[in-house]
């Protein structure tokens, strides 16, 4: 298992109720994609950017895809960069992947007698309680993901502060790009209220 693995499966088990927005969860995988590659020794930071050191296959298929994805000229890639270009849509491929290992199946509800609907949900897998304990035990990393995009244990105090610092790195990283999207979703939502409004006094 990865962290970004666990944080995916965390994610859609902890949040069942009140989903991840997925824009703010791509990025953070993004983010432990760079962890888990930073683990493995795929790579090195060299102050906020991503130099690779390694081109050996990994066996995680995502990751390894994530890996031949780097950047592999000077002056690099910037971390900041590399969340918002490698996590374009990170969280639907990560639902396709655990779908097809069939870890994932779509679940039909009847609504009314009539409707149907269908929802995502987890099997009980190794992979999901590996994830579920690896959350309860409060690891700081997967911790520090989770609540970056909005994902908290109320039981726990705060979790334990992330020492290594090309971690760290990578965390604030994710935490300054969430925090981007999020301004860029006010500024959208402020433009229609300003586009409903200008339509409002001119009567339509």
């Amino acid at each position: 298992m990865t962290t970004t693995r666990d944080l995916f499966i965390v994610s859609m088990h902890v949040t069942a109720d009140h989903p991840v927005e997925q824009g703010n969860l791509s990025l953070a995988l993004a983010g432990a994609e760079v962890i888990d590659l930073l683990d493995v020794h795929a790579i090195r930071l060299d102050g906020d950017r991503i130099v690779p050191i390694d081109q050996s296959a990994i066996a995680d298929h995502l990751l390894n895809e994530a890996a031949s994805s780097l950047v592999r000229q000077a002056p690099y890639e910037l971390v900041g960069d590399w969340l918002w270009r490698r996590g374009r849509n990170l969280s639907a491929a990560y639902l396709a992947d655990l779908e097809a290992e069939g870890q994932i199946t779509q679940q039909r509800d009847r609504h009314w007698g009539l409707l149907r609907t269908s929802r995502v949900t987890l099997v009980d897998s190794l992979a999901r309680r590996l994830a579920a304990d690896h959350w309860a035990s409060g690891e700081p990393i997967l911790a520090a993901l989770g609540a970056t995009v909005g994902i908290h244990d109320e039981r726990r105090g705060d979790s334990p502060s992330v020492v290594d610092e090309a971690v760290a790195t990578v965390l604030a990283a994710v935490d300054d790009a969430v925090e981007e999207l999020a301004a860029e979703r006010r500024r959208r939502a402020r433009r229609v209220e300003e586009a409903a409004e200008t339509n409002r006094r001119r009567g339509y």
